[in-house]
């Protein structure tokens, strides 16, 4: 069987024993050591590491299996490994955080699914490499879950749809309404720290960061520096106060890094302090003003608990929603005071569409009907006046420049209604009546029916309307496949 040295540095900390295969003597042997460094190898007499599964500043994590149970339950032993260049303070700091987060998962762990269990939490002294002083090793034994993790899983999948994403945003809510309601922030949501386990369940990993928000007379309400850059709100990157509302950020940036594939810091417009993930990302409506709200820079301005957030993801479009602009982020703006300020009431919106088809200001919306017959009656009276300002004006750059405007103000005067059904009939027919009545006005028809001046005009006037129905018609259905594509 192997077993793996977790002494840091160890420079071969693969072992391998025969005699381990055989489980009688698995089961009775006192202890192992590593070959290379002495290490002993069974931690508290029970869990055997197998593997390295990572390691971080702070700590390095193995697969390990519990040689007490029948089938060899799999569990990870975590090492507290501070980095080498960490002062007095800060070792005893990291210790603390340490011993704090086995607490934290011997309360919620056992209590929620989603949380992994603590099984053991111990202190491992042993003799130094160096020789003349021994070393003090802290190890934490959890359960071990079998899955992925959500950055692992994106790196692999791609970019989530909405839906998956609103999956991991309700688990994780879920459990961080738990988490919360015991008094703990666990201050380092990230994909990393959320698990997918191949039985299809979410879990929240790694409280190693937590806070207890139970503070005791006297204590500092100051965060300690433990976070992730780009997930964490700028009142824990300036070390002040924390609260649920900043999980609740860090869940929106996971969010938004899930639907866009995008690292935070991309997504993140630093020159002009804002969130910049919308014009990544296609969401709705509904979906798109939560996220916006959880990320606005001041705490007391935010959702301040999951199930608040849970509340307005199942609110409908017609309730009430709170659109909000994108964040920006101060840089020395003192902390929100520890009492939470009551949440404003949103404003209902103004519906884009008033009732009865009628457009904003009380004008009747325009039917299809309406639009193509109003395009036949300009094209209609262009064709008349073009015939009619050709044969009066020398300037042929002079006549186009007045049918423009001309026909310009007859779009406009249709556009506010001023230009109606009955007015239409009566400018066509008046325009027509002085072309037949004032054979001047019909000169330049000739080029179009020689000798037959009236048949040119009326021409030049069915030509203009069928020109102007085909050319709105081509229009709304390049419109209307845009619309869909875009």
């Amino acid at each position: 069987m192997e077993v793996y040295c977790t002494r840091p540095g160890c420079p071969r900390p693969q072992n391998y024993f025969s005699d381990l295969d055989d489980s009688s003597m698995l089961k009775t042997v006192q202890q192992k050591f590593c070959t290379t460094c002495g290490m002993p190898l069974i931690l508290s007499g029970r869990y055997l590491p197998v593997r390295l599964l990572g390691q971080g500043g702070f700590g390095a994590a193995f697969l390990a299996r519990d040689r007490y149970t029948p089938a060899m339950r799999q569990c990870v032993a975590k090492l507290l490994q501070p980095s080498v260049s960490l002062t007095a303070t800060q070792l005893i700091i990291a210790q603390n955080l340490f011993e704090r987060e086995a607490a934290v998962l011997e309360q919620l762990g056992n209590e929620h699914p989603q949380i992994p269990s603590l099984l053991a939490f111990f202190e491992l002294t042993v003799p130094s490499l160096q020789g003349g002083k021994n070393d003090r090793f802290f190890y934490l034994v959890q359960e071990f879950i079998d899955g992925e993790n959500l950055e692992e899983e994106l790196a692999v999948k791609g970019k989530f749809s909405e839906a998956e994403t609103v999956e991991v945003l309700r688990e994780i809510l879920k459990v961080l309404d738990f988490v919360h309601s015991r008094g703990s922030i666990h201050r380092d949501i990230k994909p990393a720290n959320i698990m997918r386990g191949k039985n299809g369940r979410l879990y929240l990993l790694d409280f190693g960061a937590v806070k207890q928000v139970t503070q005791t007379a006297g204590t500092s309400k100051a965060s300690t520096g433990i976070y992730s850059l780009g997930y964490a709100p700028p009142e824990q990157m300036s070390g002040q106060e924390v609260y649920p509302a900043t999980d609740l950020y860090a869940l929106a940036v996971t969010c938004i890094t899930l639907l866009s594939g995008l690292q935070p810091t991309e997504l993140f417009d630093s020159y002009q302090n804002e969130w910049n993930w919308r014009s990544h990302v296609q969401v709705s409506p509904r979906l798109a003003q939560v996220l916006d709200r959880l990320l606005l820079s001041a705490p007391s301005q935010r959702y301040q608990s999951a199930a608040e957030v849970e509340t307005a993801l199942k609110s409908n479009s017609q309730q009430p929603t709170v659109v909000v602009s994108p964040p920006t982020v101060p840089t020395a703006t003192p902390p929100p005071t520890h009492q939470q300020p009551p949440t404003q009431q949103p404003p209902v919106p103004v519906s884009a569409t008033p009732p009865g088809n009628l457009q904003p200001g009380g004008r009747r919306a325009f039917s299809i009907w309406d639009i193509l017959g109003g395009a036949a009656f300009t094209g209609f009276e262009g064709g008349l006046l073009a015939i009619a300002l050709t044969s009066l004006l020398p300037s042929p750059g002079l006549s186009v420049g007045l049918l423009g405007a001309i026909v310009a103000g007859l779009i406009y005067g249709q556009y506010r209604r001023a230009i109606e059904q009955t007015e239409m009939l009566v400018i066509g027919a008046g325009t027509l009546a002085l072309l037949v009545f004032f054979p001047v006005l019909q000169t330049a028809a000739t080029v179009i029916y020689p000798g037959a001046a009236i048949t040119g005009v009326l021409f030049a006037g069915w030509l203009g309307a069928l020109g102007a129905i085909a050319a709105t018609a081509i229009f709304r259905l390049i419109y209307k496949l845009l619309s869909n594509v875009f």
